[in-house]
């Protein structure tokens, strides 16, 4: 493939993809900048124009994932489905993409909390927490779910969804499905914010 192939961006997206597809299949580690270029057909030179160093390639690289993950759990939150519907449609995205990207999202993580981070990858990084919390507001604004810290219901939520994205990926269910398994986290999960209202004080 001829460098002349590329044009207005185009190198630096033929580059981000094909280290998606490294670090997809052999983890962060496995990525080098030269073995890249050699990839796509360039040199060294031509893809250090738009990646000074590896880690600036995998903050770009976890834009890219943020950007992607965001868009499915927007699509899960979207739309007029009941809230439980939505709620667990959000959860299983999120465990979704971690079983199919396991590597990528642990790229996502390291990389967002590196010293190095790009403002939009923290920026990226903080899209999905508002989207939750907004329809856990949303439910409990419809009666669904009682008033409280939509917040910290969320933090819950994040917290059990990406435990059980922990567990897939780390190959912890002991044979158990982890479709089985996130359904199960989420309805239990849901329950319990549903119940929350019960255990509110009464006058």
């Amino acid at each position: 493939m001829s460098e002349r192939t590329y044009h207005h961006g185009n190198l630096r997206a033929a580059l981000l993809e094909r280290a998606w597809e490294v670090v997809d299949a052999e983890g962060a580690d496995g990525l080098s900048l030269r073995q890249l270029a050699r990839d796509v057909g360039v040199s060294h030179g031509a893809s250090a124009r738009h990646f000074r160093d590896k880690q600036a390639l995998l903050d770009a690289l976890a834009v890219e994932g943020f950007q992607r993950l965001n868009a499915s759990l927007g699509d899960a939150v979207a739309g007029d489905a009941p809230f439980a519907d939505r709620f667990r449609a959000a959860g299983d995205a999120y465990v979704s993409f971690a079983v199919r990207h396991p590597a990528i999202l642990r790229t996502m993580y390291t990389a967002k909390h590196h010293a190095a981070a790009s403002a939009d990858l923290v920026e990226v990084s903080h899209v999905a927490m508002p989207a939750l919390v907004a329809l856990i507001t949303a439910a409990q604004d419809a009666g669904e779910l009682p008033p409280g810290s939509a917040q910290e219901a969320a933090v819950v939520a994040f917290a059990a969804v990406h435990g059980v994205a922990t567990l897939a990926t780390d190959d912890l269910l002991n044979g158990f499905p982890w479709q089985d398994a996130t359904a199960a986290t989420i309805a239990s999960v849901w329950r319990g914010l549903v119940a929350a209202g019960s255990d509110a004080p009464t006058t």
